[in-house]
């Protein structure tokens, strides 16, 4: 029994670069977040001004053409208030509400993981930094414990009488 991956299909073959694999019927890409990624871009489009331009528009000449358009071509009345213009604007904003929602809630979403991944940023940083001062220090007590220059000729001189007088003393004791 063969199985299969999940993102493979099973007469997939392997043995062929993927743009030379060849299908009767074009593979159906779908995606969980396309209806997502789809209300966001209506929330996207409802917060233009120029949806707001066309709407208008539309209002005033639905409204235009109901109250000055010939009486045989009217299809809404005004003496009852634009009956069916309310229930299309009606059914627009309740159709509006919901898709706004769940554009926020995506946002709101996108934001929270933009957070934490800051705050894990800062967090690497912090680290970073705490770690570099602290070899920073330690650099700084290994150059006090280094001897100097002074110190050093200061030995040399002192060993260098030593010997002299380790010479001195031979000399004088050999002759």
């Amino acid at each position: 029994m063969a199985r299969t991956s999940p993102n493979r299909t099973p007469d997939a073959r392997l043995d062929a670069p993927k743009g030379m694999r060849t299908r009767v019927l074009p593979a159906r890409r779908t995606s969980r977040d396309r209806f997502g990624r789809s209300t966001e871009a209506i929330a996207r489009g409802m917060g233009t001004p120029w949806f707001l331009i066309i709407l208008t528009g539309f209002v005033v000449l639905w409204i235009g053409f109901n109250t000055y358009g010939p009486e045989n071509l009217r299809f809404d009345s005004a003496a009852i208030g634009f009956t069916a213009l309310t229930l299309i604007l009606s059914l627009q904003a309740s159709y509006a509400a919901p898709l706004i929602l769940l554009a926020q809630n995506r946002q709101d979403d996108r934001d929270r993981v933009q957070i934490e991944q800051d705050r894990q940023r800062a967090e690497r940083n912090l680290a970073d930094t705490e770690y570099l001062a602290r070899e920073v220090v330690a650099l700084r007590l290994a150059m006090q414990d280094m001897a100097s220059k002074d110190f050093i000729r200061a030995e040399l001189k002192a060993l260098l009488e030593e010997l002299t007088a380790d010479d001195e003393a031979k000399q004088t004791g050999s002759a």
